[in-house]
């Protein structure tokens, strides 16, 4: 059953409560509601999970954050005042792995390792449908059109595509990967689902084929935690435990010869999570490092590390007009980053100088030895220095063009 609590909109008066009761809510109140300027991005801190956060989304135009938790629980939060609109628990046994919104409604979707999906209703707080099945859940996501929603299980590594009005199964493919499925997401258009596993694969499976279209070895050293599209679909980023990200052109299909595009100097940990911006032109990734990146596309370089977390980061969002990103920890809290006016901090000014110099400093994947090359504006990286180029001319080195 959905509970309520801390309703900010609520009318009723607590039991007892007099006026110095009332000033001082009213006082934390507006203590919730300021920016920490304590780092060089504002920050605010939303505290009322009491066990680590799983995901963190930023919805209804931006002014609302989805969290769940291994807390059992689910709370919408005001971004305003940064207190809980309304808290749903008692509606899973163990610990919620995922949330997603379903679009053009106030209807959400949770999945949890106690091997059930339920929608609610987030205004009423009524469970809609509920749909269990033999394994764990890891992960879900629902179309952009609000139509169909996939869930990934475990120890099965399969998905299986719903219904999300009534949550009757459309499809289901069942050992899609070698190993658990980590996360698995919609493409911007709802042709195709990609998902990413710990066999260190990506493959996107295609809705009208039903079937597996592309499968990708990614390379990666270890775990592919989680992946996102840019909303042309033309690229995928993926991130993974070896602490690095990737991106991979999926219009040009150069990562079929070439492989994915690394992303330079990244986390010191592993890399638990990732999300574009609308535009395409910002990626957020999450470590567990204990930081938030951000990364420039136009370079594919990291300009800002976030650090203010005191635990593992599982998960990251970035608001539409790109001020805001909402991170989860394993901490139990969701911090809100105001990026607003992250051109005006030196550390990113001076990144920012460093590039338009065009100039970039290298290692050569084939002798070692450091070369220089300009502005890096491609999804395919220039991985080796000039004489070693001169000796394999034949080698593949599409040049796609830049992020848009």
């Amino acid at each position: 059953m959905a509970a309520t609590r801390g309703d900010p909109l609520s009318a009723d008066e607590a039991p007892g409560g007099g006026e110095e009761e009332e000033e001082e809510e009213q006082e934390e109140r507006r203590a919730a509601a300021e920016w920490s300027r304590g780092s060089q991005v504002p920050v605010k801190v939303l505290r009322a999970h009491s066990d680590a956060v799983t995901a963190a989304r930023l919805c209804f135009s931006d002014r609302c954050v989805l969290s769940c938790s291994s807390d059992h629980s689910t709370i919408l939060w005001d971004v305003e005042s940064c207190r809980p609109l309304r808290v749903f628990d008692g509606v899973h046994s163990k610990t919620i792995s995922e949330c997603a919104l379903i679009p053009n409604s106030n209807r959400m979707v949770t999945v949890s390792w106690d091997k059930s999906t339920v929608a609610t209703d987030l205004e009423t707080g009524q469970t809609l449908w509920r749909w269990r099945q033999a394994g764990l859940l890891t992960s879900c996501s629902s179309s952009c059109d609000g139509r169909l929603l996939v869930c990934a299980s475990d120890p099965q590594n399969g998905i299986h595509i719903l219904d999300t009005a009534s949550g009757q199964t459309l499809h289901h493919v069942s050992d899609h990967h070698r190993s658990t499925i980590m996360r698995c997401r919609f493409d911007p258009h709802n042709l195709r689902v990609a998902t990413v596993s710990a066999d260190r694969s990506i493959k996107l499976w295609d809705l009208l084929a039903q079937k597996t279209t592309v499968s990708i070895d990614s390379n990666h050293g270890n775990v592919v935690s989680d992946c996102c599209f840019t909303s042309n679909a033309h690229f995928l980023c993926t991130a993974s435990w070896d602490k690095s990200l990737k991106l991979w052109d999926l219009q040009a299909g150069g990562f079929r010869s070439h492989g994915g595009t690394k992303l330079q100097t990244g986390h010191e940990g592993s890399v638990s999570s990732c999300s574009f911006s609308a535009d395409a032109n910002l990626l957020v990734s999450g470590s567990y490092d204990k930081t938030v990146a951000l990364w420039d596309m136009s370079s594919l370089c990291q300009t800002l590390l976030l650090k203010g977390h005191s635990d593992w980061v599982t998960d990251v969002s970035v608001s539409a007009d790109r001020k805001l990103v909402a991170s989860a920890s394993k901490d139990g809290t969701v911090r809100l980053w105001n990026i607003n006016n992250i051109e005006d901090i030196p550390e990113v000014m001076e990144k920012r100088s460093a590039e338009g110099t065009g100039v970039h400093i290298l290692k050569c994947e084939e002798c070692g030895k450091p070369f220089p090359v300009s502005r890096l504006q491609t999804s395919e990286l220039l991985t080796q220095c000039v004489f070693c180029r001169l000796k394999s001319p034949s080698r593949y080195r599409p040049q796609p063009p830049p992020l848009m």
